[in-house]
């Protein structure tokens, strides 16, 4: 190989690793002597991926925020919640961390001892305790139609099991105020979840001492609404409620994007 040929490919590789690094600072162009805002990760949960943020991504985007959404991993809360603390310690200044159903639980873990997290936002999304998991929360409080009937379940690896909803109970549990258009294509790329999360014990939450806010989904048929409040109520959170499926961020992109500027300020 040629010393100009190492020298481009060397060059590449540098450009490639800064361009990763610093995604969130370069999608924001703040004014000078302008306060930089604060970089939004948006953690999406089970049975989705990252795609179910992109409007609310758009708007904050077009509102100058620097914008992280990355992959869950949904392997177990211990690995995708240390999966999701060692990408934020990757970015620099103050982060607001928003969450959607299970994405709450992993945000919840991987914000404990991160300075730089200013605030927690809780879209329908698990906010648990110390010890509680998400089958507990979820089964606390009747309404939820996510259960074995809904669920289909697939082996991999040794003895380990992905779950993913049925397409005959994907509209109406997961995102009933959703085009039946979109959600037949959300149903058939859905991420599935191992279903050792559900027994899983979540460890010492982060909203005992970051700021939190949450949106509650009135008509959501996965968490039910009241688990919501609940949840919402012994966090201490700024509570907002809307008329909404499991999906808010996806049927009420403008009332979750706002909540999230609130706790960006």
């Amino acid at each position: 190989m040629t010393t100009t040929r190492r020298a481009m490919l060397a060059g590449s590789a540098a450009v490639a690793t800064s361009a990763l690094l610093g995604t969130s600072q370069a999608q924001a162009h703040p004014r000078p002597g302008a306060r930089p805002k604060p970089t939004v990760v948006l953690v999406h949960g089970a049975f989705a991926d990252a795609s179910g943020w992109n409007d609310v991504a758009a708007r904050l985007v077009r509102d100058g925020y620097p914008v992280i959404a990355p992959a869950n991993p949904l392997r177990g809360v211990a690995f995708d919640s240390a999966y999701l603390a060692s990408i934020l310690a990757t970015l620099n200044g103050p982060i607001v961390l928003a969450a959607h159903s299970y994405g709450g639980i992993v945000v919840t873990n991987a914000a404990v001892g991160n300075p730089s997290v200013k605030a927690l936002v809780y879209v329908a999304a698990f906010a648990p305790d110390e010890g509680e998991s998400l089958l507990e929360l979820q089964t606390r409080f009747p309404g939820s139609k996510l259960n074995e009937t809904a669920l289909d379940f697939r082996p991999y690896g040794e003895g380990l099991v992905d779950g993913y909803i049925k397409k005959a109970f994907f509209h109406d549990v997961f995102a009933g105020d959703v085009p039946k258009s979109a959600t037949d294509l959300m149903q058939a790329g859905q991420r599935p979840a191992d279903t050792r999360t559900l027994g899983e014990p979540s460890g010492t939450p982060a909203w005992k001492t970051i700021p939190s806010y949450y949106l509650v989904a009135r008509n959501d048929n996965v968490l039910p609404a009241e688990a919501q409040r609940f949840m919402a109520q012994r966090a201490g959170s700024q509570a907002r409620e809307v008329a909404a499926s499991h999906v808010a961020m996806i049927s009420q992109p403008t009332v979750t994007a706002d909540l999230i500027k609130r706790a960006a300020r």
